[in-house]
């Protein structure tokens, strides 16, 4: 049997929306875009919403207009993709990491605290897995120190956390929509905010720094090419219509895993706080410590040859090859995101996956334990 390890949720009427949008003639700059952003900023309950084309670019307007600079520190995760970092370092800024909660595998708010000097400007918490970090509290610290707050929920959407959505707390949110993701645009991600300034600084910058009204060939302010094609708009039209239905999906399958694996002493599972609600990216389960990260990388190797997608998720921030080289991190530098990162498993997760297929990829992990 041959498991993929993600795939995106498309229907016919995705289809349809791209034909339209072919047939139309407006490819780009057309009035899906503006649909998309209404519908993205409905649902999380926010006033503005600004399509781009990923969450890394989102991630990188963010930075910008709120005003980091060189020399400025960011305190964010080691244990996320990189785009969660590296948006800091794009405005010759520092990303200053702190270790992880051991269960929630989030940004520990202590330490996020006691990492905060005269030089902070701006928090990135990151709602890993879509389970959404303690925010409540990263705000009370950010208001307490006069810092800016990105949210990081690109893995998140429809999470939520003491009756707010992910993506409204903080100054904004950012969404990404690779296929892998709740839904998907193909390539693209949204902006979420109530800060009319921000929603206007980042429109501007994602469209080569034009502003609202201003000729192809004037431009406001150093901007970029960031934008999302109506193509890819019309599909997150559909989706964000039909995101019950792939919420519910997703939720089934977790939920088969969950059962099969609940008596498994060998395997752990990210802690879910009952403040909220999970909406689920992907599956990843950590092996105990008794197992060594040689072993989980043997046990990743054997289940790819019995057919089974999966992967390590994520690999530290701080241990890749320019973080040390840049910043002077280390191995050891944070031993809770270390350990648990050493161990992590992803497993198939979409929401194609058969009941059949669960039981193979369960039974083929439990034989390799």
């Amino acid at each position: 049997m041959q498991v993929s390890l993600s795939g995106p949720d498309i229907s016919q009427a995705e289809i349809n929306a791209v034909t339209e949008v072919l047939q139309s003639g407006r490819l780009s700059l057309g009035p899906k875009i503006e649909e998309f952003e209404r519908a993205m900023a409905d649902y999380v309950g926010v006033k503005h919403g600004v399509a781009v084309s990923s969450g890394t670019c989102g991630l990188h307007l963010l930075v910008r207009a709120m005003g980091v600079q060189a020399g400025d520190e960011v305190i964010s995760t080691p244990f996320s993709f990189i785009a969660s970092t590296n948006c800091v370092i794009f405005e010759n800024a520092k990303p200053v990491l702190v270790d992880i909660d051991p269960h929630t595998w989030n940004l520990d708010v202590a330490a996020t605290e006691a990492a905060v000097t005269s030089k902070t400007r701006m928090l990135i918490p990151v709602d890993v897995f879509g389970e959404v970090a303690e925010m409540e509290k990263f705000e009370a610290i950010a208001k307490k120190h006069s810092l800016r707050i990105i949210e990081d929920c690109c893995e998140a959407l429809g999470s939520s956390r003491k009756g707010r959505m992910a993506g409204s707390f903080g100054d904004a949110g950012i969404f990404g929509f690779y296929p892998n993701k709740q839904i998907t645009t193909g390539e693209g991600g949204m902006i979420v905010t109530d800060d009319d300034e921000i929603a206007r600084l980042c429109s501007s910058m994602r469209n080569q720094g034009r502003d609202t009204g201003m000729g192809w060939l004037s431009h406001e302010r150093l901007g970029y090419n960031y934008r999302l094609s109506d193509i890819s708009a019309a599909i997150g039209v559909e989706q964000v219509r039909r995101i019950d239905e792939i919420l519910a999906k997703r939720d089934r399958v977790a939920v088969m895993y969950l059962e099969r694996l609940k008596d498994e002493p060998r395997i752990e599972v990210q802690r879910h706080d009952e403040a909220g609600a999970r909406s689920w990216f992907v599956f990843v389960i950590k092996l105990t410590d008794d197992y060594t990260e040689d072993q989980r990388n043997h046990i990743i190797m054997n289940l790819r040859e019995k057919g089974v997608g999966c992967s390590n998720y994520f690999a530290p921030i701080h241990v890749q090859p320019f973080y040390k080289e840049m910043f002077g991190y280390k191995e050891g530098d944070f031993p809770v995101c270390e350990r648990v990162a050493a161990r992590t498993i992803a497993l198939p997760f979409h929401n194609a996956l058969t009941e059949k297929e669960i039981d193979y990829v369960v039974a083929t992990l439990k034989g390799l334990l």
